[in-house]
């Protein structure tokens, strides 16, 4: 099996996370790879201009895709690296209590508030009121995640390399005061952004806790979008109120009779969920991804 093979198999199988770390690294290499070959014959076109969000709120009536698409670019490597490791440890953290449902829930209602924040930030500051700034970047929506999970759970111990062990009240903690400290240095809209995630993860949390999923709204569009395509075999997007104890551990065996191809895959998703998809033989990789066809 090739490397692409293999992307395509991960991606397949893989959580809701991992699908927004692929898009987000897709549209970054995309991005910068075609308008760095335009950029060798002499045309300049300054893409993340319609993409990006703008600090002037009339900006939003021509391009008003950009409340949700500032959040799947970035301005350069670093800034997508260090985004894409927070998001990956956020959300381990986030599912081990919650649904994949949710966790979408919260991303994108997150993006969406700390967008307006953003924006806000520059009329009710006199000193950024003169300044048209574009944002990019998912940190506004990571922080909502990570901010989520250290709601439920601030006594959770998570391990870090160099430090050891640290409590995630901790982590979340020091992120505000970085946020704080950095507010009238430099980038003062992405910080009050960052800051706007953070209170909506926090928000959301406590929300669900009380029955009511303020990001059902998404749930909702997505079930409405498969309608209208006429995807009637989908699994419609559910809301969960109350479903706050940790994930079961799934069973190994299974009642059910099944035929053979389908029980080999269930034996491989069962290995994956147990010791991950790298425990994974060739073989098993290749029928997979066969199967996946």
């Amino acid at each position: 099996m090739g490397i692409l093979e293999d992307l395509k198999l991960q991606y397949r199988i893989g959580g809701a996370a991992q699908k927004l770390i692929y898009w987000n690294v897709a549209l970054f290499a995309i991005y910068y790879v075609a308008f760095g070959i335009l950029s060798l014959f002499g045309i300049q076109i300054d893409f993340l201009r319609y993409v990006s969000l703008s600090s002037d709120p009339a900006d939003l009536l021509w391009k008003p895709w950009s409340i949700i698409t500032y959040a799947f670019f970035h301005s350069g490597f670093l800034h997508l690296l260090f985004n894409m490791l927070v998001l990956n440890f956020s959300s381990r953290l986030f599912l081990t209590y919650f649904t994949q449902k949710q966790f979408l829930n919260l991303y994108f209602t997150a993006t969406i508030f700390a967008g307006i924040i953003y924006i806000a930030s520059y009329y009710l500051f006199p000193a950024l009121a003169n300044l048209n700034v574009q944002l990019v970047g998912a940190s506004g929506a990571i922080m909502g995640i990570l901010f989520a999970a250290a709601t439920y759970s601030p006594m959770m111990e998570v391990r870090l390399m160099l430090i050891g062990n640290v409590k995630l009240w901790h982590i979340a903690f020091v992120l505000i005061v970085v946020d704080l400290i950095q507010l009238p240095l430099e980038n003062t809209g992405g910080h009050l952004a960052h800051l706007g995630g953070a209170l909506f993860g926090f928000v959301y949390i406590r929300q669900l806790q009380r029955g009511n999923d303020i990001g059902g709204w998404f749930s909702n569009m997505m079930d409405a979008i498969a309608n209208v395509f006429g995807r009637k075999n989908a699994v419609p997007f559910k809301k969960v109120h109350r479903n706050f104890s940790p994930k079961p551990e799934k069973k190994l065996s299974r009642i059910v009779t099944k035929d053979k191809t389908q029980q080999q895959i269930d034996e491989i998703l069962d290995k994956i969920s147990q010791s991950g998809y790298d425990s994974l033989t060739r073989e098993e990789k290749e029928f997979l991804f066969k199967a996946g066809k």
